[in-house]
């Protein structure tokens, strides 16, 4: 019994001085990030110098040759780039849009072509029938839809306090409506933009044309074009509406994922990916999306080194190309993975903004889940200790299966869908000590996790 009571304090000794090292540690990485922290500069350098970066455009080629060479600064055991043919989307002049009543008024509006729309071929020239829902949509007589654009304006749930929940319910209008809309005879669709802010500007992002189906134009309105359409419609439902885009699809383009990694002193075969997506839409700065995600992904890895904190297992940065339309670069990292048959223990990605750190969520079974939450107390002082199940992201979603966790970087959500593939994502939107922060949160968790693994 003495021996076993022995044994038991020595344990309890050995576990308390370690989580001790580990709390001396985690407060290096946050001081390092705080006091000369460079996500913030990095940023600056991306959004200014280079700007919205679709994929396919030569400003996410720029982006690429920005990422390695920011990364081979840091000074990494090895920098690569990895191919990778990406969809080719152009917007092509600026869209007009004119609402015409029966006096003859005309009046613009602010509109913007969702990713992926086929243009107008010259103005495009109809009635507009207002829908809520996909099955409102449905249950019209097909005389009020034939011919027709549909506007479908259903708005962001604004009594949800998490906003993602809020964004995907109402993305299905987004990504099929113009598809829904054809199916019934319309000609065109109109969608109010994705956000929870009243504003004039519209919200671009991806939409996708069923197999089999007319592709018709698809644009956003901004939320204040919205209402005020909405308002002229009860006045005058024969208005009519004016559209023209010049948006077109070309062959796609072979671009890349930049790859940066610090190679482990003690597992170098077990692998923890960490990562942001380097496209953006072409509206504006491409900051908070996903900019804020591939700097902070870049400035885990130069706060290991830093800190001269050498993880046990690899840590591997990627800034992964065209999660936007079309996640070529995380299935392509995903398929390189697989056919090498690595080992990878856990994949991190940042990209809902890069404001106050929250926590993160985690894809994983139960089990999984509840050994990473054992690390919230290291955390509690920094406000990043929410580790909940959940939804992890986009572009590490493929190696789901491979990866033993699946972790999304978590921050506050309330502004993010403000400015989320709109013109007002730019980089003066961004708190420097909010960045860092969440980068010194991320870089915390994959120490842990390459110490201790899963």
């Amino acid at each position: 019994m003495l021996l076993a009571a022995a044994g038991s304090a020595t344990a309890q000794s050995a576990a308390a001085t370690s989580s001790k090292t580990d709390s001396l540690n985690i407060r290096k990485l946050y001081d390092e990030a705080l006091l000369r922290g460079q996500s913030y500069a990095n940023l600056r350098d991306l959004c200014t110098r280079i700007g919205g970066r679709l994929s396919g455009s030569p400003q996410a080629e720029q982006a690429v040759q920005w990422g390695k060479t920011e990364m081979e600064k840091i000074g990494l055991d090895r920098v690569y780039l990895q191919e990778v043919m990406v969809p080719h989307w152009v917007r092509g002049a600026k869209e007009r849009a004119r609402a015409t009543g029966a006096k003859g008024k005309g009046i613009d509006f602010n509109v913007c072509a969702l990713g992926g729309s086929v243009g107008t071929n010259g103005k495009l020239k109809a009635q507009v029938v207002e829908v809520k829902s996909m099955a409102e949509l449905a249950a019209l007589p097909a005389d009020k839809v034939k011919g027709k654009i549909v506007f479908f304006n259903r708005p962001m749930n604004p009594a949800y306090v998490e906003t993602g929940r809020a964004y995907g319910e109402a993305g299905d209008q987004r990504r099929s409506g113009a598809s829904e809309a054809a199916k019934r005879g319309a000609i065109g669709a109109l969608v109010r933009s994705l956000s929870l802010a009243h504003d004039d500007y519209p919200h671009t992002g991806t939409m996708r044309y069923e197999d089999g189906v007319t592709q018709v134009p698809a644009a956003a309105l901004s939320t204040n074009g919205a209402d005020q359409l909405s308002q002229l419609l009860k006045a005058d439902s024969d208005l009519t509406f004016e559209l023209e885009m010049a948006c077109q699809t070309l062959p796609d383009v072979k671009s890349y994922n930049v790859v940066g990694e610090i190679r482990g002193s003690k597992y170098p075969d077990e692998i923890i990916t960490v990562g942001g997506h380097l496209d953006s839409w072409d509206l504006a700065q491409g900051a908070h999306d996903d900019g804020t995600g591939c700097v902070q992904s870049m400035e885990v890895l130069r706060l290991l080194k830093a800190t001269g904190l050498k993880p046990e297992r690899t840590v591997r940065a990627v800034l992964f190309m065209n999660e936007e339309n079309g996640v070529r670069g995380g299935n392509k990292y995903a398929e390189v993975a697989k056919s090498a048959n690595e080992k990878h223990l856990a994949a991190m990605e940042s990209d809902g903004g890069g404001f106050t750190p929250r926590g993160f969520n985690i894809e994983a079974d139960a089990a999984t889940v509840r050994k990473v939450q054992r690390w919230q107390p290291l955390l509690q002082p920094y406000g990043s200790a929410e580790f909940n199940a959940g939804h992890a992201g986009t572009d590490i979603g493929p190696l789901k299966g491979q990866a033993k966790a699946l972790i999304g970087f978590d921050c506050d959500s309330q502004r993010y869908f403000d400015i989320h593939h709109a013109a007002t994502d730019t980089f003066d939107k961004v708190n420097r000590r909010e960045l860092e922060l969440g980068g010194a949160s991320m870089a915390a968790l994959v120490y842990l996790l390459s110490k201790y693994g899963l």
